[in-house]
Formats: structure tokens, C-alpha cells, sequence
């Protein structure tokens, strides 16, 4: 496991997902190595479209998704790392824990540093849990952080 040269950091851009980036951000400082942000954008529509809705137009929807979190990935860099580890920023569409596990293989990934729990209620029901299935096919060791209300 050691040296860790780079370390991947997944989000969903939830509260939990926040207090992972802490812990990555402050490994990432410990031993000098590159941290990776990524957000992926689900091809799997949430909520299909209701009857009668027009302009739905699936493409037009990702691409916005794309933009929009590659947006919040560049504030959260600024905002939350301070500029002082050595970082970059990717959006990748399709499933999740496939993309994340596929991206830990092909960057050489040291440690995957994901939150235990991000989306909850029915999409955790429609969807699993990602973490989950990050845990059980990771190329590489991952350290799951809990949110702080888990620990009580």
C-alpha cells in the first residue's frame, strides 16, 4: 500500500461526501501525492419523464449535469483544499461504481478515500450503495469515512 502517490476521492457532492474530502485532503498533504476529484454523472434518469412533458432531451440533460459538476468540482478545490495539494478534477458519465473502480485501475489509484453513505432514501434503494460496491471491487485499499452523525 505504501508509498501513496495518488489517492481518489469520489463525490456526489453530499455533506458526507465533504467530510471524506477532509480526510483525503489531509492524507494527500501526509505523504506528498496527487489528489484526484471525481464526480460521475449517472446515465440512469431518477425520474422518467411524466406524460406529455416535451423538450426532454436525455443528452442536453448530461451534458448540463457535466458542466455543472465539473463547476462544483473547480469551487470545491478552491474553496475546501486551499491550493496547497497537488489536485485535479474529472467528471466521467455512466454507472458509478463501475467508473470509479474502472478510474482506480487506470490512474494506478494507491487509495480510494470514499464517505460511507451519500444519497440516502429511495435513490440509495433505486440505486445501492455505491460505497458498497466501491468496497468490494477496488483494485486498491479504500478507506471509508463516516459522516459525524454515524459515529454517535
Amino acid at each position: 500500500m505504501l508509498p501513496i502517490e495518488k489517492i481518489l476521492f469520489p463525490t456526489d457532492f453530499s455533506e458526507p461526501s465533504y467530510e471524506a474530502l477532509r480526510a483525503a485532503n489531509e492524507l494527500a498533504s501526509h505523504f506528498s501525492a496527487e489528489l484526484i476529484l471525481i464526480h460521475v454523472v449517472s446515465t440512469t434518469p431518477v425520474i422518467p419523464p411524466s406524460p406529455g412533458v416535451t423538450g426532454f432531451h436525455l443528452p442536453n440533460v448530461i451534458r448540463e449535469m457535466e458542466h455543472t459538476a465539473r463547476e462544483s468540482l473547480e469551487g470545491m478545490v478552491r474553496e475546501k483544499l486551499g491550493g496547497e495539494t497537488k489536485s485535479r478534477t474529472m467528471v466521467i458519465t455512466g454507472n458509478p461504481q463501475d467508473e470509479i473502480v474502472r478510474l482506480a485501475t487506470d490512474e494506478d489509484v494507491n487509495l480510494i478515500v470514499i464517505a460511507t453513505h451519500g444519497l440516502s432514501g429511495w435513490r440509495r434503494f433505486i440505486f445501492g450503495s455505491v460505497t458498497d460496491k466501491v468496497a468490494k471491487l477496488s483494485p486498491c485499499p479504500v478507506l471509508l469515512v463516516p459522516f459525524p452523525s454515524e459515529q454517535d
